[in-house]
């Protein structure tokens, strides 16, 4: 389910069954005009890759929108504000809370996550649309199923 008002009813209705939820983490910085240009093909990429993710586990997890977040600051910073969304999801009740990131940056603070943490390596290519991109965004999204399945 994603965050839209008719898949927000149907978790209301059924919030015992829904246990996970994704959230992709997105990096935001515009003072360099090619890492600027690199974030945001990786937030393209994240939106392409999460919605095949909820499409193959529909009905048990909810993603959640975008956290974005400032390339430049502090990552404990961020590590905090994560951690104090993580509790309240956890209140809700998310029994698994994933964080689905392309920035291998977030590697050196996941054990300090109270949620899960999913890195994947970037993919560069230019055409989000090419057979090519699709088919290794299939198969990035069936490791992460296999993956997400374990912690079930």
């Amino acid at each position: 389910m994603k965050w839209r008002k008719a898949d927000l009813q149907t978790y209301f209705q059924s919030k015992e069954y829904i246990d996970s939820i994704v959230v992709p983490l997105v990096p935001f910085g515009i003072a360099n005009d090619e890492e600027s240009e690199k974030a945001a093909i990786q937030a393209e990429m994240i939106t392409l890759l999460s919605h095949e993710l909820e499409k193959e586990l529909t009905g048990r997890m909810l993603l959640a929108p975008h956290y974005s977040y400032l390339k430049s600051i502090d990552k404990q910073t961020e590590v905090a504000r994560l951690n104090r969304w993580s509790a309240e999801m956890k209140e809700q009740p998310f029994k698994h809370i994933f964080h689905l990131t392309f920035d291998p940056s977030w590697k050196k603070h996941e054990q300090e996550l109270e949620s899960t943490l999913l890195w994947i390596p970037a993919v560069q290519t230019g055409e989000l649309n090419s057979k090519e991109m699709h088919k290794t965004v299939r198969e990035q999204v069936a490791q992460m199923v296999e993956l997400i399945r374990a912690y079930w």
